[in-house]
């Protein structure tokens, strides 16, 4: 039977072809889209834990998406939090979401309190801001960019001078003074969260019960860090889930329907062969076995394909837009190799079965 499946195979290369491509298809638009998705939110994720705050305080209402919250706390939250027990650092914070470009949350920071949480800039280059329209990017922007201490860049409309440049992973990608960011986009005293660290990490979540008591702060949204990250998931992201869905759903289909025809037109040319197979005394489970374990091979010869271009494609990605992050999990290899399988066998029971059905005198007999 491998011999035959092989032969089948050669026999109609190019038809082969295209069903391995449509595979592979599948396979790569599921790992790079789902990468790409659990890339983005991944580094989110370690550049918020690379802060070194111990917890967040965000204005009522506020998503747990970064950036889309805007100014609406007072800048005065920071005194009173810090008369707080354990608290050694507030640091208020503006994020700005820009479209320019590309989508991305520029800080607007208080330098000596967010330097001072913990985890300090490590700067590559340069130093900290000098003046009001100084702005400190992280390596990977810069690298992407070819950015240099001393350049001017474009943010929010505004030109600013790169001053430093830093190791990412602390926040954001680019950071401007506090003050500057709120002449920007005209909210004068106000911040969008919140960075506190305590003297004890292991005191986040009873100083976060503490300031809900405050009274004028029972409606803010306060939460450990390790909470925060906890909630940064595909399913706590407004959309993300169902967009994964649509997209995995979109490449079933094309696996599916590519299969589907590749299998039913080699059923269709190989009725005299069939009919053959059945009159030496081929059962029709032998003749369903071999159609599904040609399809089976095509599935995994289009697999392999598939993850070979989409780790090519994420090295592609990755060296010129060098702020994407792309993950390509083993979990994920497994979900889109089960994925893909299931997909090419539902294209290809139809016509299995309809080869299975056919008459042996009606099969020898058809030109």
């Amino acid at each position: 039977m491998n011999k035959m499946i092989f032969a089948n195979l050669v026999h109609r290369p190019i038809r082969t072809l295209i069903s391995i491509v449509a595979v592979a298809v599948e396979v790569t638009l599921i790992l790079l889209i789902v990468g790409l998705s659990v890339g983005i939110l991944s580094d989110a994720k370690d550049r918020q834990a690379g802060i070194g705050a111990d917890v967040m305080v965000r204005p009522p209402g506020s998503s747990n998406l970064i950036g889309i919250t805007g100014s609406p706390a007072p800048i005065k939250v920071a005194d009173i939090l810090r008369k707080v027990a354990h608290v050694q650092v507030v640091s208020p914070v503006i994020t700005q979401l820009s479209t320019t470009g590309t989508v991305e949350v520029i800080y607007g920071i208080d330098y000596a309190s967010f330097n001072g949480m913990g985890v300090s800039f490590h700067f590559l280059a340069g130093g900290a801001f000098t003046g009001p329209y100084d702005a400190i990017v992280d390596d990977y922007f810069a690298a992407s960019k070819r950015v240099h201490v001393g350049q001017k860049i474009e943010i929010l409309n505004q030109q600013f001078t790169v001053c430093g440049i830093v190791e990412h992973g602390k926040g954001a990608r680019k950071f401007v003074p506090l003050a500057t960011m709120q002449e920007l986009i005209g909210a004068p005293g106000k911040a969008s969260m919140f960075y506190v660290k305590l003297d004890d990490p292991k005191e986040a979540d009873s100083v976060a019960a503490e300031i809900k008591k405050i009274p004028g702060m029972s409606g803010y949204v306060v939460t450990s860090l390790r909470e925060y990250l906890s909630l940064m998931t595909m399913g706590n992201i407004p959309g993300l889930s169902t967009f994964i869905g649509v997209v995995i759903g979109v490449a079933v289909v094309i696996g599916f329907i590519v299969i589907f025809q590749a299998m039913y037109a080699a059923v269709m040319e190989r009725t005299r062969e069939i009919g053959i197979l059945k009159s030496m005394g081929a059962s029709k489970a032998y003749i369903i076995s071999a159609i599904l374990r040609e399809t089976v091979l095509v599935a995994i010869l289009g697999i392999a394909v598939g993850i070979a271009i989409s780790y090519t494609a994420r090295g592609a990605i990755v060296s010129h837009f060098s702020t994407l992050r792309i993950l390509v999990t083993p979990g994920w290899i497994l979900r889109a190799t089960g994925i893909a399988i299931v997909g090419a066998l539902g294209g290809a029971i139809y016509p299995a079965f309809k080869a299975a059905q056919k008459d042996p005198i009606d099969a020898l007999a058809y030109e």
